[in-house]
């Protein structure tokens, strides 16, 4: 079985609207649905009069009509983008046709590489105005954001810190609704895992994910997705223990309680893992490291 993680599907809002969430932040959710997005990509909106605007989200005119509304008689000074999945960072060309703000974000998707391809929607056109390493300090009116480079999700994912309230702004590294899928070839389970255990090493009283509602307690909460993950391996340990396997058998006996349409995206996790498993010589391929590939404990 693998771990028990208290995720809630609770959240009070309205789409179009602004949400009061601190003396802070506010939130305006868009309205973009799906098994992948929860409620819809919440942008959030930092400080008071000049402002930051945290992922502004889909190309979508409406929303960014919304982050206008909300954000009437101030000034945005900053765009920042924790990633660059379609749900994410396309809205940000949008606001910058109505705004003059530059674009804070860790790089292009994919690091930029000629024709590059991941199983997400990736936002290949987003290159930020000003790139961002981990650790670095964005000061504005009131507020200040620390970056913390987190890959794994997509290797160009950053989450942000306001440090005047210990809170964390977590993108899809870490959501409080669902688990996030760590998808070859961007998505790295290496490099998720450590990220999770690198936030381990802050004191953030609060995460605010983009997609579903707060998460109130982070430690505990992080360390059961660390736990999680580590769970999905002894279920792949125990598929592979029985004989060879392809990812798609191990995918229906492991996640025979998740409806077959959220299948494709567990195989990518699943795949994930896989690739982590082989790269510390656990496992073996008959083939190379290919998703259709079957694989086997190493006999070593």
């Amino acid at each position: 079985m693998a771990a028990s993680i208290p995720f809630s599907r609770e959240l009070e809002f309205e789409y179009g609207k602004s949400s009061e969430l601190s003396p802070l932040i506010r939130r305006v959710i868009a309205q973009n649905p799906s098994a992948f997005t929860f409620y819809g990509t919440g942008t959030y909106i930092i400080g008071r009069g000049n402002i930051a605007v945290i992922d502004p989200g889909p190309a979508d005119p409406d929303h960014i009509d919304a982050i206008l509304e909300a954000t009437k008689g101030e000034t945005i000074t900053h765009i920042l983008i924790t990633h660059t999945h379609h749900d994410h960072s396309p809205g940000a060309a949008l606001l910058k046709q109505k705004i003059n703000a530059p674009t804070y974000g860790f790089g292009p998707h994919g690091g930029g590489k000629d024709a590059w391809k991941a199983e997400e929607g990736g936002d290949m056109d987003f290159v930020p105005d000003v790139k961002i390493n981990d650790g670095d300090l964005i000061d504005g009116n009131g507020w200040t954001m620390r970056a913390i480079h987190t890959p794994g999700h997509l290797s160009n994912h950053i989450c942000f810190e306001l440090v005047e309230e210990k809170t964390l702004f977590s993108g899809d590294h870490v959501m409080g609704w669902s688990t996030s899928v760590v998808s070859p070839p961007d998505g790295n389970m290496t490099q998720y895992l450590a990220s999770l255990e690198k936030l381990l090493d802050h004191d953030h009283e609060k995460y605010w994910p983009t997609h579903g509602p707060s998460i109130d307690d982070p430690h505990p909460f992080v360390k059961g997705l660390i736990e999680h993950r580590h769970d999905r391996m002894n279920q792949i340990r125990d598929c592979l223990g029985t004989g060879p396997m392809k990812i798609a058998e191990m995918v229906k006996k492991m996640y025979a309680d998740v409806p077959e349409n959220l299948h494709p995206a567990a195989a990518r996790s699943v795949y994930s893992h896989i690739i982590m498993m082989v790269e510390t010589g656990e496992v073996t391929c008959n083939g190379d490291l290919e998703a259709t590939d079957t694989y086997s404990l190493s006999s070593s």
